[in-house]
Order: C-alpha cells, then structure tokens, then sequence
C-alpha cells in the first residue's frame, strides 16, 4: 500500500526544485498532484505529463499565489476537478536579497506577499473543504533562515519567520477540526537558487553531515507529514539541515 494512495493534493510553485520533488514523491506515493507554476509554461507542461506517466491525476493551474483571488479560485477549481483537497503544500517563494540599508520597498513587499502572503491565501481558501472534510493536512516551506536570520536577507528571514508562527496558531484553531498544520525548514538545499552561491564551501563547513542536501530529502519529509505517518503530530517545525541549528 503506497502512503499517500488516493490522497489529493495541492502544491504551490512545483515547476521546479523542491516543489517539483515533492510533486514526482507524492505521484509515487499514489497521490493525486495539483500544482501550481507562474513563470514557465513550458516547465508546467512537462512535469503534467511526468506526474500523468506515474499512473495518478495529475493538473497544473498557472496561477499567483501572492493575489487573494487567484489562491481562491485556484482551490475552487481544483475542487471541482478532483472532488476534494486533502494536502495543502505551501511551497512557492523567492528571494530578493540585499542588505537592509540598500533594501528597496519593492524588494521587501514582493518577497513577504509571495513567501508569506501566498500562505495565509492558500490556507484560508482551503480551510472550508478541509473543515467540511474533517480532514487535511496542511505543510509549509519555511527555512532554517527564518529561525537563525541571516544577513543580506532580512526580507527573506521575515516572511520565512511569519510561516513558522501562521504553521503553529493554524494548529491551534483547526486541531479540533483534525486538521494538521506543521512547517518543513530546509537548510543548505541543492537546488537551482544555491548552485551559484559564492560562499558555498563556508555553508558546508557548517554542516556537522558536512553536505548540502536534496530536494528529495525535503520531498522525503513532505511525505512524512502528509501521510498517515503523522497523525499525531501538528504545530510542528521539522527541519532539514544536515544537523546545521544543532
């Protein structure tokens, strides 16, 4: 028996990355994938039909999670094409970086409504279903950056410490509901946004696995808390650092 079989479930931002990770564990794992993308159509296509050739229903929604609206419609629509909402995966988000002193509003107000705003969006539209449902699960990207800081990204370490405190006042008013709400903190991730970094080798000197991670060991945790692996568990940051905050 596959652990999330039959499982419908939504993820933001999964054209590539972590989210696309999460989006290929989650078909083979027997879950039905929603997805969103923004930017590249083309990258959208293609991971349907990746999905699609693991044997599961599997739709991408170009869609903004940062606007209201959108994140509303969007949970409406996936709704009405798959009959239900059982994992919400907030994983869409940017960043922006710059030290405080040259950091424009642009740049703080793009990454709080697209890493913090999008949540809140996406958890409120989904709240009805899952409440009607008496079930859900919903798992938030946040990182080991929005419990430590970091410098040249205060914007990125706000909106990465605001879903920490959205994940855990969620568990506490939709507990009741059975609804789980927890959060996933990734550390130093090989992913398309790290593979440049010019400090790279003073980031994995302070790792104690002395090794960057892979979105498979964040798709990995994903799994975890979606399935019914974890239902005792809520309110709860999990972090994926290689030992980085020990």
């Amino acid at each position: 028996m596959k652990l999330l079989e039959g499982k419908i479930a939504l993820i933001t931002g999964a054209s590539k990355g972590i989210g696309k990770s999460i989006a290929l564990k989650y078909a083979e794992q027997g879950a039905n994938v929603a997805f969103t993308y923004l930017s590249s159509i083309e990258k959208g296509q293609a991971l349907e039909a990746e999905l699609t050739a693991l044997g599961i229903k599997a739709k991408g929604y170009r869609s903004d999670a940062s606007i209201f609206a959108e994140a509303e419609n969007l949970v409406n629509q996936v709704i009405t094409d798959f009959g239900a909402l059982d994992i919400l995966i907030n994983n869409a988000g940017i960043t922006k970086d710059g030290l405080l002193m040259r950091m424009s509003e642009e740049q703080w107000d793009s990454v709080i409504n697209i890493n913090l705003k999008s949540v809140f969006n996406l958890t409120k539209a989904s709240m009805k279903q899952m409440m009607k449902q008496k079930n859900g699960s919903i798992i938030n990207l946040t990182s080991v950056v929005g419990i430590r800081g970091n410098a040249g990204q205060a914007n990125y370490a706000a909106s990465k410490a605001g879903i920490i405190g959205f994940t855990k006042s969620v568990a506490l008013e939709l507990g009741s509901r059975n609804i789980r709400s927890n959060a996933i903190a990734p550390g130093f991730i090989e992913t398309e946004m790290t593979h440049d970094l010019a400090n790279k080798e003073e980031w994995l000197k302070g790792i104690p696995l002395k090794r960057g991670g892979s979105p498979d060991d964040v798709a990995n945790c994903a799994i975890f808390l979606g399935s019914a692996l974890s239902t005792y568990i809520t309110g709860q940051v999990l972090q994926v650092d290689g030992g980085m905050l020990t």
